[in-house]
Protein backbone atom coordinates (compact mmCIF):
# COMPACT_ATOMS: atom_id res chain seq x y z
CA UNK A 1 0.00 0.00 0.00
CA UNK A 2 2.79 2.40 0.89
CA UNK A 3 4.23 2.02 -2.62
CA UNK A 4 1.04 3.23 -4.33
CA UNK A 5 1.10 6.66 -6.03
CA UNK A 6 -2.11 8.70 -5.54
CA UNK A 7 -2.51 11.39 -8.19
CA UNK A 8 -4.51 12.61 -11.18
CA UNK A 9 -5.32 9.77 -13.60
CA UNK A 10 -3.64 11.38 -16.62
CA UNK A 11 -0.16 11.00 -15.05
CA UNK A 12 1.63 7.81 -16.07
CA UNK A 13 2.99 7.30 -12.57
CA UNK A 14 -0.50 7.25 -10.99
CA UNK A 15 -1.66 3.98 -9.41
CA UNK A 16 -4.85 5.28 -7.76
CA UNK A 17 -6.95 8.17 -9.04
CA UNK A 18 -10.02 9.84 -7.52
CA UNK A 19 -13.46 8.30 -7.13
CA UNK A 20 -16.22 9.46 -9.44
CA UNK A 21 -17.73 12.39 -7.48
CA UNK A 22 -18.03 14.06 -4.08
CA UNK A 23 -21.06 11.98 -3.09
CA UNK A 24 -19.08 8.79 -3.61
CA UNK A 25 -16.07 10.20 -1.73
CA UNK A 26 -18.17 11.28 1.24
CA UNK A 27 -19.84 7.87 1.54
CA UNK A 28 -16.56 5.98 1.47
CA UNK A 29 -14.94 8.46 3.86
CA UNK A 30 -17.81 7.97 6.34
CA UNK A 31 -17.32 4.21 6.16
CA UNK A 32 -13.59 4.60 6.87
CA UNK A 33 -14.29 7.01 9.74
CA UNK A 34 -16.62 4.47 11.35
CA UNK A 35 -13.91 1.81 11.14
CA UNK A 36 -11.42 4.26 12.68
CA UNK A 37 -13.79 5.04 15.56
CA UNK A 38 -14.27 1.31 16.20
CA UNK A 39 -10.49 0.66 16.12
CA UNK A 40 -10.80 -1.60 13.07
CA UNK A 41 -8.62 0.50 10.76
CA UNK A 42 -5.36 -1.36 10.14
CA UNK A 43 -3.60 0.95 7.71
CA UNK A 44 -4.20 3.85 5.32
CA UNK A 45 -2.00 6.13 3.22
CA UNK A 46 -2.08 9.83 2.51
CA UNK A 47 -3.93 11.40 -0.40
CA UNK A 48 -4.01 14.90 -1.94
CA UNK A 49 -5.95 17.48 0.07
CA UNK A 50 -8.21 18.39 -2.86
CA UNK A 51 -10.54 16.65 -5.27
CA UNK A 52 -12.42 13.39 -4.77
CA UNK A 53 -9.50 11.27 -3.60
CA UNK A 54 -9.91 8.45 -1.07
CA UNK A 55 -6.93 7.03 0.77
CA UNK A 56 -6.32 3.33 0.05
CA UNK A 57 -7.35 1.80 3.35
CA UNK A 58 -7.16 -1.59 5.08
CA UNK A 59 -10.02 -2.43 7.48
CA UNK A 60 -10.54 -5.44 9.74
CA UNK A 61 -13.95 -7.18 9.63
CA UNK A 62 -15.25 -10.42 11.14
CA UNK A 63 -16.68 -11.52 7.79
CA UNK A 64 -18.54 -10.39 4.70
CA UNK A 65 -21.73 -10.12 6.78
CA UNK A 66 -20.28 -6.97 8.38
CA UNK A 67 -20.67 -5.12 5.07
CA UNK A 68 -24.19 -3.83 4.52
CA UNK A 69 -23.40 -2.35 1.10
CA UNK A 70 -20.70 -2.29 -1.55
CA UNK A 71 -17.82 0.08 -0.78
CA UNK A 72 -16.85 1.06 -4.31
CA UNK A 73 -13.43 2.55 -3.68
CA UNK A 74 -9.84 1.67 -2.70
CA UNK A 75 -10.83 -0.02 0.56
CA UNK A 76 -9.72 -3.57 1.36
CA UNK A 77 -11.61 -5.47 4.06
CA UNK A 78 -9.77 -8.35 5.72
CA UNK A 79 -11.25 -11.22 7.72
CA UNK A 80 -9.47 -14.28 9.05
CA UNK A 81 -10.96 -17.73 9.61
CA UNK A 82 -9.93 -21.25 10.53
CA UNK A 83 -9.44 -23.81 7.78
CA UNK A 84 -12.44 -25.85 8.90
CA UNK A 85 -14.66 -22.77 8.55
CA UNK A 86 -14.16 -22.49 4.78
CA UNK A 87 -17.65 -23.79 3.94
CA UNK A 88 -19.20 -21.32 6.39
CA UNK A 89 -17.30 -18.47 4.73
CA UNK A 90 -18.46 -19.64 1.29
CA UNK A 91 -22.06 -19.83 2.46
CA UNK A 92 -21.86 -16.33 3.97
CA UNK A 93 -20.61 -14.97 0.64
CA UNK A 94 -23.46 -16.69 -1.22
CA UNK A 95 -25.97 -15.36 1.31
CA UNK A 96 -25.29 -11.78 0.23
CA UNK A 97 -27.11 -12.52 -3.04
CA UNK A 98 -24.31 -10.93 -5.08
CA UNK A 99 -22.07 -12.95 -7.36
CA UNK A 100 -19.94 -11.08 -9.89
CA UNK A 101 -16.38 -12.29 -9.33
CA UNK A 102 -14.64 -14.44 -6.72
CA UNK A 103 -10.92 -14.99 -6.18
CA UNK A 104 -9.12 -17.84 -4.43
CA UNK A 105 -5.41 -18.28 -3.72
CA UNK A 106 -4.42 -21.87 -2.98
CA UNK A 107 -2.02 -24.57 -4.16
CA UNK A 108 -4.36 -27.39 -3.06
CA UNK A 109 -6.18 -28.80 -6.08
CA UNK A 110 -9.00 -30.36 -4.04
CA UNK A 111 -9.74 -26.96 -2.49
CA UNK A 112 -9.92 -25.36 -5.92
CA UNK A 113 -12.54 -27.92 -6.97
CA UNK A 114 -14.50 -27.73 -3.73
CA UNK A 115 -14.70 -23.96 -3.44
CA UNK A 116 -15.32 -23.23 -7.13
CA UNK A 117 -18.30 -25.63 -7.10
CA UNK A 118 -19.73 -24.14 -3.89
CA UNK A 119 -19.40 -20.42 -4.65
CA UNK A 120 -22.22 -18.74 -6.56
CA UNK A 121 -20.27 -16.26 -8.69
CA UNK A 122 -20.28 -15.73 -12.43
CA UNK A 123 -16.49 -15.51 -12.76
CA UNK A 124 -14.14 -17.42 -10.47
CA UNK A 125 -10.41 -16.71 -10.60
CA UNK A 126 -7.89 -19.09 -9.05
CA UNK A 127 -4.33 -17.92 -8.24
CA UNK A 128 -4.55 -14.77 -10.37
CA UNK A 129 -6.02 -11.27 -10.29
CA UNK A 130 -9.75 -10.67 -10.82
CA UNK A 131 -9.44 -7.99 -13.52
CA UNK A 132 -9.05 -7.87 -17.27
CA UNK A 133 -11.45 -10.56 -18.50
CA UNK A 134 -10.44 -11.45 -22.07
CA UNK A 135 -13.14 -11.77 -24.74
CA UNK A 136 -13.36 -15.37 -25.90
CA UNK A 137 -11.27 -16.69 -23.00
CA UNK A 138 -13.02 -15.35 -19.90
CA UNK A 139 -16.67 -14.54 -20.75
CA UNK A 140 -17.75 -11.97 -18.17
CA UNK A 141 -20.97 -11.64 -16.19
CA UNK A 142 -22.35 -12.22 -12.72
CA UNK A 143 -25.31 -14.04 -11.27
CA UNK A 144 -27.97 -13.36 -8.67
CA UNK A 145 -28.02 -9.63 -7.91
CA UNK A 146 -24.90 -9.15 -10.06
CA UNK A 147 -26.20 -10.23 -13.47
CA UNK A 148 -29.07 -11.80 -15.34
CA UNK A 149 -28.13 -12.52 -18.94
CA UNK A 150 -25.56 -14.35 -21.08
CA UNK A 151 -21.92 -13.59 -20.45
CA UNK A 152 -20.32 -10.74 -22.39
CA UNK A 153 -17.65 -12.03 -24.72
CA UNK A 154 -18.93 -15.59 -24.56
CA UNK A 155 -20.26 -17.99 -27.20
CA UNK A 156 -23.92 -17.27 -26.34
CA UNK A 157 -23.78 -13.47 -26.13
CA UNK A 158 -24.61 -12.19 -29.62
CA UNK A 159 -27.89 -14.10 -29.81
CA UNK A 160 -29.36 -11.76 -27.18
CA UNK A 161 -29.00 -8.84 -29.65
CA UNK A 162 -30.93 -10.49 -32.48
CA UNK A 163 -34.70 -10.64 -33.02
CA UNK A 164 -36.52 -13.82 -32.06
CA UNK A 165 -40.07 -13.18 -33.19
CA UNK A 166 -42.78 -15.56 -32.01
CA UNK A 167 -46.43 -15.96 -33.12
CA UNK A 168 -48.96 -13.99 -31.08
CA UNK A 169 -51.70 -15.92 -29.32
CA UNK A 170 -54.94 -14.67 -27.75
CA UNK A 171 -56.43 -17.90 -26.40
CA UNK A 172 -57.09 -18.18 -22.67
CA UNK A 173 -58.46 -20.94 -20.47
CA UNK A 174 -58.96 -20.36 -16.74
CA UNK A 175 -56.74 -19.19 -13.90
CA UNK A 176 -54.18 -21.32 -11.98
CA UNK A 177 -53.86 -20.88 -8.22
CA UNK A 178 -50.57 -20.00 -6.55
CA UNK A 179 -50.66 -23.35 -4.74
CA UNK A 180 -50.87 -25.26 -8.03
CA UNK A 181 -48.04 -23.16 -9.44
CA UNK A 182 -45.84 -23.93 -6.43
CA UNK A 183 -46.61 -27.63 -6.78
CA UNK A 184 -45.78 -27.53 -10.49
CA UNK A 185 -42.43 -25.85 -9.80
CA UNK A 186 -41.69 -28.49 -7.18
CA UNK A 187 -42.16 -31.22 -9.79
CA UNK A 188 -40.19 -29.51 -12.55
CA UNK A 189 -37.67 -31.50 -14.52
CA UNK A 190 -34.51 -32.09 -12.47
CA UNK A 191 -31.46 -30.00 -13.27
CA UNK A 192 -29.05 -31.81 -15.56
CA UNK A 193 -25.29 -32.03 -15.19
CA UNK A 194 -23.37 -29.03 -16.45
CA UNK A 195 -21.80 -28.94 -19.89
CA UNK A 196 -18.19 -27.77 -19.80
CA UNK A 197 -16.60 -25.81 -22.64
CA UNK A 198 -12.82 -25.40 -22.64
CA UNK A 199 -11.91 -21.97 -24.01
CA UNK A 200 -8.58 -20.81 -25.45
CA UNK A 201 -6.19 -18.81 -23.33
CA UNK A 202 -2.53 -18.08 -22.68
CA UNK A 203 -0.11 -20.86 -21.82
CA UNK A 204 -0.31 -21.79 -18.15
CA UNK A 205 -3.96 -20.77 -17.77
CA UNK A 206 -7.09 -22.92 -17.81
CA UNK A 207 -10.42 -21.36 -18.84
CA UNK A 208 -13.56 -23.44 -18.41
CA UNK A 209 -17.12 -22.28 -19.11
CA UNK A 210 -19.77 -24.40 -17.41
CA UNK A 211 -23.36 -24.25 -18.69
CA UNK A 212 -26.32 -25.76 -16.85
CA UNK A 213 -30.10 -25.41 -16.89
CA UNK A 214 -31.60 -22.43 -15.09
CA UNK A 215 -34.61 -22.72 -12.80
CA UNK A 216 -37.80 -23.43 -14.81
CA UNK A 217 -39.31 -20.74 -17.02
CA UNK A 218 -43.06 -20.18 -16.72
CA UNK A 219 -44.76 -20.65 -20.10
CA UNK A 220 -47.77 -18.33 -19.93
CA UNK A 221 -49.07 -18.80 -23.49
CA UNK A 222 -51.73 -17.52 -23.73
CA UNK A 223 -53.39 -20.80 -24.62
CA UNK A 224 -52.31 -24.43 -24.41
CA UNK A 225 -50.77 -24.50 -27.87
CA UNK A 226 -48.64 -21.42 -27.26
CA UNK A 227 -47.55 -22.67 -23.82
CA UNK A 228 -46.59 -26.03 -25.32
CA UNK A 229 -44.59 -24.32 -28.08
CA UNK A 230 -42.82 -22.14 -25.50
CA UNK A 231 -41.95 -25.17 -23.38
CA UNK A 232 -40.61 -27.03 -26.42
CA UNK A 233 -38.43 -24.05 -27.39
CA UNK A 234 -36.95 -23.94 -23.88
CA UNK A 235 -36.37 -27.69 -23.68
CA UNK A 236 -34.79 -27.75 -27.14
CA UNK A 237 -32.20 -25.35 -25.70
CA UNK A 238 -31.56 -27.63 -22.73
CA UNK A 239 -33.68 -25.64 -20.29
CA UNK A 240 -36.60 -26.42 -17.99
CA UNK A 241 -40.18 -25.24 -18.45
CA UNK A 242 -43.56 -25.21 -16.71
CA UNK A 243 -46.64 -25.13 -18.98
CA UNK A 244 -49.36 -23.26 -17.11
CA UNK A 245 -52.92 -24.53 -17.39
CA UNK A 246 -54.56 -21.12 -17.30
CA UNK A 247 -54.18 -17.35 -17.38
CA UNK A 248 -51.83 -16.12 -14.66
CA UNK A 249 -52.74 -13.16 -12.49
CA UNK A 250 -49.79 -10.76 -12.64
CA UNK A 251 -49.66 -10.32 -8.85
CA UNK A 252 -48.70 -13.99 -8.48
CA UNK A 253 -45.35 -13.23 -10.12
CA UNK A 254 -44.39 -10.88 -7.29
CA UNK A 255 -44.04 -13.57 -4.62
CA UNK A 256 -43.77 -16.90 -6.43
CA UNK A 257 -40.37 -18.55 -5.92
CA UNK A 258 -38.32 -21.09 -7.84
CA UNK A 259 -38.51 -19.83 -11.42
CA UNK A 260 -36.11 -17.99 -13.71
CA UNK A 261 -38.52 -15.90 -15.77
CA UNK A 262 -41.69 -16.11 -17.84
CA UNK A 263 -42.66 -16.29 -21.53
CA UNK A 264 -45.70 -14.49 -22.98
CA UNK A 265 -46.76 -14.32 -26.63
CA UNK A 266 -49.99 -12.40 -26.15
CA UNK A 267 -51.30 -8.83 -26.07
CA UNK A 268 -49.27 -5.87 -24.85
CA UNK A 269 -51.45 -4.95 -21.85
CA UNK A 270 -50.94 -8.27 -20.00
CA UNK A 271 -47.25 -8.20 -20.99
CA UNK A 272 -46.88 -4.79 -19.34
CA UNK A 273 -48.61 -6.04 -16.19
CA UNK A 274 -46.38 -9.13 -16.03
CA UNK A 275 -43.23 -7.03 -16.55
CA UNK A 276 -44.23 -4.58 -13.81
CA UNK A 277 -44.98 -7.44 -11.42
CA UNK A 278 -41.57 -9.02 -12.07
CA UNK A 279 -39.90 -5.64 -11.50
CA UNK A 280 -41.46 -5.37 -8.04
CA UNK A 281 -39.81 -8.58 -6.84
CA UNK A 282 -36.96 -8.55 -4.35
CA UNK A 283 -33.74 -10.20 -5.48
CA UNK A 284 -32.46 -10.87 -9.00
CA UNK A 285 -34.23 -9.34 -11.98
CA UNK A 286 -36.34 -11.94 -13.79
CA UNK A 287 -37.22 -11.40 -17.47
CA UNK A 288 -40.49 -11.54 -19.36
CA UNK A 289 -39.63 -13.07 -22.74
CA UNK A 290 -42.01 -11.96 -25.49
CA UNK A 291 -40.28 -13.73 -28.38
CA UNK A 292 -38.51 -17.04 -28.84
CA UNK A 293 -36.04 -17.70 -25.99
CA UNK A 294 -32.30 -17.89 -26.59
CA UNK A 295 -29.80 -20.15 -24.85
CA UNK A 296 -29.01 -17.47 -22.26
CA UNK A 297 -32.64 -17.58 -21.10
CA UNK A 298 -32.60 -21.37 -20.75
CA UNK A 299 -29.15 -22.10 -19.40
CA UNK A 300 -26.85 -20.43 -16.89
CA UNK A 301 -23.12 -19.82 -17.45
CA UNK A 302 -20.27 -19.83 -14.94
CA UNK A 303 -16.59 -19.34 -15.80
CA UNK A 304 -13.57 -20.61 -13.88
CA UNK A 305 -10.08 -19.32 -14.71
CA UNK A 306 -7.11 -21.08 -13.12
CA UNK A 307 -3.47 -20.00 -13.23
CA UNK A 308 -2.13 -23.54 -13.49
CA UNK A 309 1.51 -22.45 -13.24
CA UNK A 310 0.97 -21.62 -9.55
CA UNK A 311 -0.71 -24.89 -8.55
CA UNK A 312 1.59 -26.96 -6.36
CA UNK A 313 4.63 -24.95 -7.33
CA UNK A 314 6.34 -21.70 -6.54
CA UNK A 315 4.15 -19.59 -4.24
CA UNK A 316 5.66 -16.44 -5.79
CA UNK A 317 3.59 -17.20 -8.89
CA UNK A 318 0.31 -16.70 -7.02
CA UNK A 319 -1.57 -13.68 -8.26
CA UNK A 320 0.78 -13.19 -11.21
CA UNK A 321 3.77 -12.12 -9.10
CA UNK A 322 7.13 -12.29 -10.83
Amino acid sequence: MDALRIDAPWHLHTDVGPVIDEEARAGIAAHIQTARAECRLIHEIKTPNSGCFVAPTLIRVTGIGDLEREIFGPVLHVATFAADELDDVSDAINATGYGLTFGLMTRIDDRVQHVSERIGAGNIYINRNQLGAIVGSQPFGGEGLSGTGPKAGGPHYLARFTRHDAPLSSTSWGNPTTLKLTEALGYAEPDDASTDILLPGPTGESNRLSVRARAPLLCLGPGKEAAAAQAKAIRDLGGRAIELAGDLDASQLETLEGFAGAIWWGDEAPARAYTQALSRRNGPILPLITGLPDLGHARHERHVCVDTTAAGGNAALLGGAA
